[in-house]
């Protein structure tokens, strides 16, 4: 969120969302990104595949993984309100 403060929304994830695309990213050992694979793409508002994938490179690189056991990868849930900002499912507590 960090990375991407004009993007994102805090608080209550809305009732009903616009969009909910899903990233598996896989990394190099210095924390950059190697691959996005697309698990979920939105049903409506396409566009938002394209800013969840932006916003995972400008939040890149995610650190040092090297010392941890392969593979490198992680997903993300992206939830998107009307507005067109999301929220990463994971911080979503």
């Amino acid at each position: 969120m960090a990375a991407n403060p004009e993007r994102v929304y805090a608080g209550v994830v809305p009732a009903i969302l616009l969009a909910i695309p899903v990233l598996e990213v896989e990394l190099h050992a210095d924390g950059s990104i190697r691959k996005i694979d697309v698990l979920r793409r939105p049903g409506q508002a396409p566009e938002t595949l394209q800013m969840a994938i932006d916003a995972l490179h400008r939040a890149a690189p995610f650190g040092d993984v090297s010392r941890l056991p392969k593979p490198w990868k992680f997903s993300e849930t992206f939830l998107f309100n009307d507005e067109r900002r999301f929220k990463p499912r994971t911080l979503d507590f």
